[in-house]
């Protein structure tokens, strides 16, 4: 065989192995990037913590105002009235039988129809005064009835009624305390002291 055969064969060799190892490095080198690629995203997403929801602050111990409530005042209270517009002042007697009211000072009286309605601790009531009956139609029919806007508040057997601001009349209403009796002092009676001994049995 002549050398430069030989020369080419092992020149072939050489290159046929060379260009295996070069294969078999680059295979080595995609895995590797792939195993790399693959596992990036679990650690990324084992770091990311979940989102906590932020839950909307409520606020408790407030009032409806659209809740509103009829309020009973109901009874009888003594105490001072001023309405000029009626000409009541000075003492009077108020006697409220649910809706239906009789205030009394002096010789005039004055009846009528009250509704009270409390909303948020706020007690709002309106008197009308005059005869409530239904009158019969006429051409000429007669005037509204006087109505008095308040503020209502009723503590055990008292109610103090007086106008809101804005109202054109002006009326209140405070009842007063019954008195309380006088307590009677109770009297001790004491020993008698320096009271001469019993006489001594005759022997």
């Amino acid at each position: 065989m002549r050398k430069s055969t030989i020369y080419l064969f092992v020149l072939g060799v050489a290159v046929v192995a060379m260009t295996a190892l070069a294969s078999a490095g680059l295979a080595v080198s995609a895995q590797n990037t792939n195993s790399s690629a693959a596992t990036a995203p679990t650690n990324t997403a084992a770091k990311k913590k979940p989102r906590r929801h932020k839950v909307a602050a409520t606020t408790t111990g407030r009032c409806d105002p659209m809740k509103q409530e009829q309020a009973d005042l109901s009874g009888t209270y003594t105490g001072k009235v001023n309405y000029p517009d009626a000409g009541l002042t000075g003492d009077a007697t108020l006697t409220i039988t649910g809706n239906s009211f009789t205030l009394t000072a002096g010789s005039s009286t004055q009846s009528g129809r009250v509704t009270a309605v409390t909303t948020c601790g706020y007690t709002g009531a309106t008197m009308m005064f005059g005869d409530l009956t239904p009158r019969t139609p006429s051409p000429n029919p007669p005037p509204a009835l006087p109505a008095v806007s308040l503020r209502a508040k009723k503590v055990g057997d008292r109610v103090t009624l007086m106008t809101v601001p804005g109202e054109k009349r002006s009326f209140s209403f405070g009842s007063v305390a019954a008195a309380k009796a006088p307590r009677k002092h109770r009297t001790t009676r004491k020993a008698k002291t320096g009271a001469a001994p019993p006489p001594a049995p005759k022997q």
